[in-house]
C-alpha cells in the first residue's frame, strides 16, 4: 500500500475513532433521513453537544448531509455503511467463534469440585 493510502486509511480511521461517529453512520445506515433528536435517539447514550460536534465532523468530512428532512448519508457514507456491514458479518462470525472457544475452554478446565 503506498504511503498516500496508508495516510487516507488513517485519515478516516481517526475521524471514525470519535466517540459515536460509527455509531451515527450506522443508524443512518437504513437511507432514511433523521431528525437532530430522531438521531440522538437511535444512537443512544450521545449527549447533543457530542452529536452536534459528530454531525459537524462528518458533514465536513462530507459523509452525512443535512435535508429538509434530516440528516442523511450522502453516496460516500452509504458507501461506507455497505462497508461497515461487512464488517457486521465478521463480527458476527468472530463472536460465535469466540463463544464456542470460551465453552471449550471451560469443558477442557478440571473440576473445582472436591470429591
Amino acid at each position: 500500500m503506498a504511503s498516500k493510502d496508508k495516510a487516507a486509511v488513517i485519515q478516516l480511521f481517526d475521524l471514525l475513532e470519535s466517540r459515536f461517529a460509527m455509531r451515527v453512520i450506522w443508524a443512518l445506515s437504513d437511507g432514511h433521513p433523521q431528525t437532530f433528536r430522531l438521531l440522538q435517539d437511535s444512537v443512544g447514550g450521545v449527549t447533543p453537544n457530542t452529536l452536534n460536534t459528530r454531525l459537524k465532523e462528518l458533514r465536513a468530512a462530507r459523509l452525512v448531509d443535512h435535508t429538509g428532512d434530516g440528516y442523511r448519508l450522502t453516496h460516500q457514507g452509504a458507501d461506507l455503511a455497505r462497508r461497515m456491514g461487512e464488517v457486521q458479518q465478521f463480527a458476527s462470525k468472530w463472536a460465535h467463534q469466540q463463544a464456542r472457544a470460551a465453552m471449550a475452554s471451560a469443558a477442557a478446565a478440571p473440576s473445582s469440585a472436591a470429591p
